[in-house]
């Protein structure tokens, strides 16, 4: 139903000047945009005032060659204080080292750094005790103000130090500073304090009342998903829902869909390929779609267009499921910020794929479009630069995705050549500087949910978790993109893209865990940078890998997936109005898991919520009489209206979507989509 092929869509194609009739008219309210500046980069001090690190560094890093630097580095172990077996525990346990380390922090008598260390690896045991002679003597806060570049510093080269040992470097002065921020935490904080689940072969572990919420459901009940499988076998009902889903109808979901085919979890991009194929292939007659209104209304559209009207297409709820970033695409100001676009040589606008059909449609209508989602969007504006000379690019609607771009081509434009080009072969550091005056984004998009990550949330994550591995979806706010990007960057635990980017992350360093397989085992742990329904998705393939591994014989590994909690939603309670249990003062905080409501505190989307198990089944139960279809018509997604003559606004709102498509398969624009970009603005 996508194919450019087709006369629908080939027409579509044709039509792409005029705007689309029957689209909604977008409403006015009164917002700022435009684009923001960046701010710069930082420099941090490679040594402490008063650290011996410095003349540490210096002397290693004065010897005559590579190889004798490194001999000089392992001599080093013999400064590292010993670390009793009985403390090398996995709170002490270097993460992302592919060497077995750890490293212990603690106060001596002054107040002032005492570290202790251990690890399987000469070289490795070297710079630990590198760490402890530098670093030991200072105050925490001192400790927090090194830079990693003292790997660097020594000057032993790839050569002899390969990436993945400096970063195992990096990552045990990173583990250093947590030890450090625990230290000097208010209150005598000694754990960090989100909620989470613990994953290993045997079972999950949830801490916090919040976690526990979330694990109550990942072995949902049996009666529940016979129920829902009956139903759906009966009835010939098919099932789209996205990963935001509510962990209790994700549960029975998931396991629903190892009995009856026609049930699909993914993100928005292919869910309506999946129902198409449902109803034309699977002989569905019904699809229930979880998500929000967007979702539903492109399910119907792409369904009405590929000729399959007979299918019914149900939301789950007769209340608006909204979407804020969607709804911000409908807003007036957003066609305002698309008007600056018409008539601009070389203008292409990058739509993100978290937006209704009949918005891509009207935006398509005045500047050339193309769709991206959080995983191509880098690649997709760099090849429009790559392909385009002097192309401008615009876009939007989420400003926090929009902010992260910029910010990461700043970065980029500092980087070297062959750095760049990893990213993307057609660049260099001069092409991303001349790019950036010309990428604008909309400034006024955002996820509700996303938004939530901001910098409270951040400096929580750096201080309680700032060796741990950092996923961050590419719609959170630059402080937590930048947070995972310095984590991917300079010491590879980091990942910055889609919902299913972030779940292939996981996986792929569990993958890594369990080839290593240390002896001592370890736990990895994941910060969720995003809504918090994925967790579902990655706790079952988690745990999946982990159970197969201790088959085969791996066993001691844990996966941890952390909730990040807003500061907004701790409340504070005087001493005095604690309650008390056994003469404990029992006090707030989110590890008992305050504010993880529809109202927020926790990444969790209240409208994705309201598609819920009783909202399924109470559906399901009023497909296939007329009684209860009835009772289902404000259920239905809206629908767009069919213009009088010309392509439909599903054919239309398509249009940018092939166009993300042939450039998913061919690594490249097409040359009609290049020329309508350099030859519509001109023609203005």
């Amino acid at each position: 139903h996508l194919a450019p092929s087709t006369p629908m869509m080939s027409s579509a194609l044709a039509s792409i000047k005029a705007p689309a009739a029957a689209l909604r008219a977008p409403a006015a309210v009164s917002r700022a945009r435009g684009r923001v500046a960046v701010a710069p980069i930082r420099a941090v001090s490679t040594a402490a005032e008063g650290s011996a690190l410095r003349e540490i560094v210096a002397e290693i890093s004065g010897a005559a060659d590579p190889a004798e630097r490194v001999k000089k580095l392992i001599a080093m172990s013999a400064s590292l204080p010993a670390l009793p077996d009985a403390d090398r525990s996995i709170a002490n346990r270097v993460m992302g080292c592919t060497a077995e380390a750890w490293v212990d922090v603690s106060l001596d008598a002054d107040g002032r750094v005492a570290i202790r260390g251990a690890s399987d690896a000469k070289i490795t045991a070297g710079f630990a005790g590198l760490i402890a002679r530098g670093l030991s003597g200072l105050e925490p806060g001192d400790v927090l103000t090194i830079s990693d570049d003292v790997v660097a510093d020594l000057g032993i080269g790839p050569s002899a130090l390969p990436r993945s040992r400096a970063n195992g470097f990096r990552n045990m002065l990173e583990t250093v500073k947590k030890q450090c921020r625990l230290l000097l935490a208010d209150g005598g904080v000694t754990a960090p304090p989100f909620p989470s689940l613990v994953v290993t072969a045997d079972g999950v572990e949830a801490k916090g009342s919040f976690a526990r919420a979330q694990a109550e459901y990942l072995e949902p009940a049996a009666d529940a998903v016979d129920a829902l499988v009956a139903e759906l076998e009966a009835k010939k009902i098919g099932i789209v829902a996205h990963f935001y889903m509510d962990p209790q109808v994700q549960g029975v979901l998931m396991a629903a869909a190892k009995r009856y085919e026609h049930v699909f979890i993914s993100d928005s991009l292919v869910m309506a390929d999946a129902a198409v194929k449902m109803v034309r292939e699977g002989g569905c007659e019904s699809v229930c779609v979880l998500g929000v209104d967007f979702m539903s209304e492109n399910v119907r559209a792409i369904l009405d267009d590929a000729g399959l009207e007979s299918a019914k297409v149900y939301r789950m709820a007769a209340e608006d499921i909204g979407c804020s970033l969607a709804e911000a695409a409908q807003d007036k100001k957003y066609y305002d910020y698309l008007a600056e676009a018409d008539g601009v040589e070389n203008a292409v606008h990058v739509i993100y794929i978290n937006t209704a059909l009949d918005t891509k449609a009207n935006a398509n209508a005045v500047v050339p479009t193309i769709t991206c989602t959080s995983s191509n969007v880098v690649q997709t504006v760099l090849t429009a630069a790559a392909q385009v000379p002097g192309v401008n690019v615009f876009y939007g609607p989420d400003t926090y995705m929009g902010g992260n771009l910029a910010e990461l081509f700043t970065m980029m434009s500092t980087w070297s050549d062959e750095d760049v080009a990893a990213v993307h072969p057609a660049h260099t550091q001069a092409t991303i500087k001349d790019l950036l005056p010309r990428l604008r984004y909309f400034q006024d998009g955002t996820c509700m949910v996303h938004h939530m990550f901001g910098g409270d949330v951040c400096d929580a994550v750096r201080k309680y978790y700032g060796d741990a591995y950092q996923t961050a979806h590419f719609e959170v706010p630059g402080e937590m993109f930048k947070l995972a990007m310095e984590a991917k960057r300079e010491r590879d635990m980091g990942v910055v893209g889609s919902t299913k980017n972030i779940l292939d992350y996981v996986c792929e360093k569990i993958d890594d865990a369990v080839a290593r397989n240390l002896s001592a085992g370890e736990r990895l742990s994941f910060v969720l940078g995003t809504e918090t329904g994925m967790v579902t998705s990655i706790v079952r393939a988690a745990r999946a890998k982990l159970v197969a591994a201790k088959a085969a014989g791996i066993a001691g590994i844990e996966a941890e997936i952390v909730f990040p909690v807003s500061a907004d939603a701790v409340a504070p309670v005087a001493e005095s109005e604690s309650v008390a249990l056994g003469g404990v003062a029992i006090v707030p905080g989110p590890a008992g898991g305050e504010g993880c409501s529809a109202e927020g505190g926790c990444a969790s989307c209240p409208y994705m919520k309201m598609n819920s198990l009783d909202a399924l089944m109470s559906v399901c139960a009023k497909i296939g009489t007329d009684a209860g279809e009835a009772l289902l018509t404000p259920f239905e997604p809206r629908k767009y209206e069919a213009a009088a003559d010309g392509p439909s606004v599903a054919a239309l709102g398509c249009v940018p979507i092939l166009h993300m498509r042939d450039f998913q398969r061919d690594g490249a624009f097409s040359d009609a989509f290049v020329e309508d970009i350099t030859t519509r603005g001109r023609a203005k």
